[in-house]
């Protein structure tokens, strides 16, 4: 058996019934929007990272809605949800698993709900500590300590106990060290003391730091990991706090797709969302917004001030341009869009060239439509296309033509007009001047 087989967990608990009061926005906390998915569905790719047998979310507040949301994400079915109600603190949270977790669940790891920014390497370190040790937990030195609990340790520096913000005296709220909530159990010392959780203190709930006290009692060893980078430890209570730990993600993403070959020229000003394929040499240029499941070729150009919304597939070669919106459409290989367009519920063929001002109105007020453009088309600036529209291979609209919706314009030809019509050649010559009326006089 390999070492990371070793120490990966059997079980993960997920922290995920909070209400997040302080956001003001009614959502469940970990349902709030982060880079093109829900924040909970970030630390459920941390617990599958860990490859564990099975990860159960406590869910609370809005509890359907969060396990409709974390049960698709992984098919093999090892994502269950156990429902926390009343929700009376961390280890309460534990308490209600107790019966899915059994009488030995094996190496357990909890993971906040909230905190998306763990990396599988903290974690993997984690596990390894446990390994090696009764019990391990993950800390931070925090520049802001912002409500965590403190990590009081004895005159020798070893790990003593953990404080809690609220119950904290002035002295303690000056330790640095926080914990981050983050533990590996040993399963069947984890089962053995949740039952003996008290909750006299402040807030009158059941603390897991608790069980982390009772194994010190027991003198066992309990290993503390700091962590390096801060962002990690950054767990979303506030509007803030979400605003701070996108930040952080979107500049994961963005260096991602930088490492595999995608040009990023202004990464402060680019917005990619979870879940977006690009292709090597792809150039994005600022003020680029990015929505999850599009899916850019190689070789393409978009921006700047561009919108890809869901659905968008780009060839090799696409390119768009300065004030471009495009959402369900596919725009073929070395096809252009540069200028002021919105392609949306639209196939556009290779080598088309979409003129500034064209629009695909793709909405009757009812329902979407579809249009099709084949390839090398021409579509004139100012064009407006009321779908449904076909537009045949190597056909043109003219500057400001308004095609009718049903309308299908044949290969080859050229439409001009509002509302649009075929334009037909003149057959006869033009009348000669010295064939015209006579002068008067």
């Amino acid at each position: 058996m390999s070492s990371r087989e070793s120490t990966r967990p059997n079980t993960v608990v997920i922290l995920a019934a909070g209400q997040g009061t302080r956001m003001k926005t009614g959502w469940a906390k970990v349902m709030a929007p982060m880079c093109g998915r829900p924040l909970i569905a970030w630390v459920v790719d941390q617990a599958l990272a860990l490859n564990p047998a099975r990860v159960l979310v406590v869910v609370g507040f809005r509890g359907d809605e969060v396990a409709a949301a974390v049960t698709k994400l992984d098919a093999s079915g090892r994502v269950q949800c156990v429902r926390q109600e009343p929700q009376l603190g961390t280890g309460h949270a534990l308490q209600v698993c107790l019966p899915a977790l059994g009488a030995d669940p094996g190496p357990t790891v909890v993971l906040y709900g909230d905190m998306p920014l763990l990396t599988p390497a903290s974690l993997t370190r984690l596990c390894e500590a446990r390994e090696q040790s009764g019990a391990a937990l993950l800390t931070c030195q925090a520049s802001n300590p912002r409500g965590f609990g403190r990590i009081v340790r004895d005159a020798g520096g070893q790990f003593a106990r953990i404080v809690e913000e609220k119950d904290a005296s002035p002295d303690i709220r000056a330790i640095s060290e926080v914990n981050l909530g983050v533990y590996a159990f040993p399963g069947r010392d984890l089962v053995r003391l949740l039952p003996t959780l008290s909750n006299k203190n402040a807030q009158k709930e059941y603390y897991l730091t608790e069980v982390v006290e009772l194994l010190v009692r027991e003198a066992r060893s309990v290993q503390t990991l700091c962590i390096e980078d801060e962002d990690e430890a950054i767990g979303v209570n506030t509007l803030q706090h979400l605003s701070q730990a996108r930040a952080a993600l979107q500049e994961r993403i963005l260096e991602g797709h930088m490492a595999a070959g995608v040009f990023i020229e202004d990464p402060a000003t680019t917005y990619i969302d979870h879940g977006v394929s690009i292709g090597a040499r792809t150039r994005i240029l600022p003020c680029t917004v990015v929505r999850s499941g599009a899916v850019i070729g190689s070789d393409c150009e978009i921006g700047p001030f561009t919108h890809v919304r869901p659905g968008t597939v780009l060839e090799e070669g696409a390119e768009l341009g300065n004030f471009v919106e495009t959402k369900n459409a596919r725009v073929g290989g070395h096809s252009k869009a540069k200028h002021l367009s919105y392609l949306g519920d639209v196939t556009i063929g290779r080598k088309v060239n979409i003129g500034a001002g064209t629009i695909f109105a793709n909405y009757d007020g009812k329902h979407k439509h579809h249009c099709q453009v084949d390839d090398g088309s021409f579509v004139g600036s100012g064009s407006v296309l009321v779908a449904p529209v076909h537009v045949g291979q190597g056909a043109t609209t003219g500057a400001g033509a308004i095609v009718k919706r049903n309308s299908s314009i044949p290969p080859g030809e050229t439409w001009v007009g509002v509302p649009a019509r075929p334009l037909h050649k003149r057959t006869e010559p033009r009348p000669d001047s010295s064939e015209q009326a006579p002068p008067k006089g």
